[in-house]
């Protein structure tokens, strides 16, 4: 596996003071944001100088019951070859349910089930069969626990990267987080999984709102995290570690102050050792029995039921399954709109303007949001959310509703819904809501 040095996340708000930082071994771009004919000029600049970049997955929910979308996987393996990638990185997470089909815009933990890890290494080998560089797989912060859950995160990640190969790339600020928020032993955690896996390490900040623990990315590091960072250091030399800002960004000075301490905790040393031998989806395949496929199907199955479940109940409204901690479950629904309606504002910017500002565009958003889960991305949900407020002659400014208007109609490609139409659509809305 490559030494990869310290590094950054790579963000457009702070391309100018990334090229400026001092020191700046590698950076990580978030897989889905880039284009592999279109590549950001300070990009390219940065790879010409011989900075090495990482895409880093968000969409592909290798945690789900369903199998890896090939279109997904060709699009992220397309990336890999145009940054010229050593590796390429996603998460150990669900993030949709295709029955129903609802699209949580974060990532969710996976049950620490039997089930849940069959389901997990079959996902992962076709993944790996189908990308051009190694795959690491990041452990992320949660709200929630499952219930029922059969392995510890240690025990999850140590058979993962038994059966398949796959590398590791532990967030040390999400093992933090899941101390405060699951009462998980960060130590224990290190302790027990194969350290020589290890691809690289995520370092960020976050803040506490009432015992519970927000994996922000928007605040400085802090020391907790770089003293978790510290006792990974003191088990292994990692080949990597990354600072990653998403939000709120801080001056040039303070990035590589920040990039300063993480170097010095992590005290890189050289190349790391070899890494594990891969298992491919065709070796898997030759040394399982001839039930195995029915059985995976079977798993496939629960897993799908109890993840619906769960995300139904944070985006829909449905009742929180049994088991859970009900308090938490509203945390995290709460979360998850607030993200939901934050970037829906950054990728439709006009709509705040339009709504009267952020406060009004908020109020409104969180409002439809309650009545309906996201199906479609960020940008799709912003044109459903236009056609909300259009159906019910929202908003009630009629030079403000002819703006909405012509927004909506220039990039849905069709004339607004007439009135008719509109109240058909708010009937079976509220018939729906009845049911």
């Amino acid at each position: 596996m490559a030494h990869l040095g310290v590094g950054i996340g790579w963000r457009p708000e702070i391309a100018d003071a990334v090229e400026r930082l001092p020191g700046l071994d590698w950076v990580e771009v978030v897989a889905e944001n880039i284009c592999p004919g279109h590549l950001p000029e300070p990009l390219l600049r940065l790879r010409e100088r011989g900075v090495r970049v990482v895409p880093h997955g968000v969409s592909l929910g290798l945690g789900g019951a369903e199998r890896p979308d090939p279109e997904k996987l060709a699009a992220l393996a397309e990336r890999a070859v145009a940054l010229g990638a050593p590796l390429v990185t996603e998460h150990i997470a669900f993030v949709r349910t295709a029955s129903p089909a609802l699209e949580a815009g974060h990532l969710l933990p996976v049950q620490r089930t039997r089930d849940a890890l069959d389901v997990l290494c079959e996902n992962v080998r076709i993944a790996q069969d189908a990308l051009p560089v190694p795959l690491a797989l990041e452990n992320i912060a949660a709200l929630i626990s499952w219930p029922g859950e059969e392995l510890t995160e240690a025990q999850f990640l140590t058979e993962l990267v038994e059966r398949t190969g796959v590398r590791l790339l532990i967030d040390v600020a999400n093992l933090h987080t899941n101390r405060v928020n699951r009462g998980e032993d960060p130590a224990a955690v290190l302790d027990a999984i194969p350290l020589e896996a290890l691809a690289y390490v995520h370092v960020a900040g976050g803040v506490e709102r009432n015992g519970v623990w927000h994996d922000t990315h928007a605040h400085p590091v802090p020391p907790a995290v770089l003293e978790l960072l510290a006792q990974l250091r003191s088990r292994v030399a990692p080949p990597g570690v990354l600072l990653e800002r998403d939000d709120d960004f801080p001056p040039e000075e303070e990035l590589a102050a920040e990039l300063a301490a993480i170097r010095a905790t992590a005290s890189l040393a050289p190349e790391a050792g070899p890494a594990p031998t891969a298992v491919t989806a065709a070796d898997a395949a030759a040394d399982a029995d001839g039930g195995e496929p029915v059985r995976l199907e079977a798993a496939r199955t629960r897993v799908g039921l109890e993840q619906a479940a769960l995300l139904s109940a944070l985006v829909a409204g449905t009742p929180v399954p049994e088991g859970f901690d009900r308090q938490r479950v509203r945390v995290q629904a709460r979360a998850l709109a607030a993200k939901r309606a934050s970037v829906v504002a950054k990728v439709a910017p006009e709509l705040p303007g339009i709504l009267g500002g952020s406060d009004a565009f908020r109020e409104a958003f969180l409002a439809y949001a309650r009545t309906r889960p996201m199906a479609g991305g960020y940008r799709r949900d912003a044109l459903d959310f236009a056609e909300h407020l259009l159906v019910r002659d929202l908003p009630a400014d009629p030079a403000a509703r002819r703006r909405l208007t012509d927004w909506w109609r220039d990039r849905a490609g069709a004339r607004p819904p007439r009135r008719v139409v509109r109240w058909a659509r708010a009937a079976r809305a509220l018939v729906g809501r009845a049911a």
